[in-house]
C-alpha cells in the first residue's frame, strides 16, 4: 500500500504534515523536515498497532512526500 505524506506551511509559520488515508496521522513542526519526520513516525506506529491488533494483514508499504 502507498501512503503519501502531504505537507504545507501554516499562516503562523509552523509546518503541518499528514497522511489523509490514515485517520489521525498529522504532525506539526518548526520545519518541513521536522513535520514530515513526525508524521512518518506516527504513520508507522499506527500501521504497527493495526498489525498487532489484527486489524489488517501484512503488506508491502511505500511512503512518499508531496508538497501541498
Amino acid at each position: 500500500m502507498n501512503y503519501n505524506i502531504e505537507y504545507e506551511r501554516e499562516e503562523d509559520g509552523r509546518w503541518i504534515a499528514e497522511v489523509h488515508t490514515l485517520p489521525g496521522v498529522m504532525a506539526y513542526g518548526t520545519t518541513a523536515d521536522e513535520a514530515m519526520t513526525k508524521a512518518e513516525a506516527l504513520a508507522l506506529r499506527v500501521l504497527a498497532e493495526r498489525l498487532e491488533m489484527a486489524e489488517c494483514s501484512p503488506m508491502p508499504i511505500s511512503i512518499a512526500f508531496a508538497a501541498v
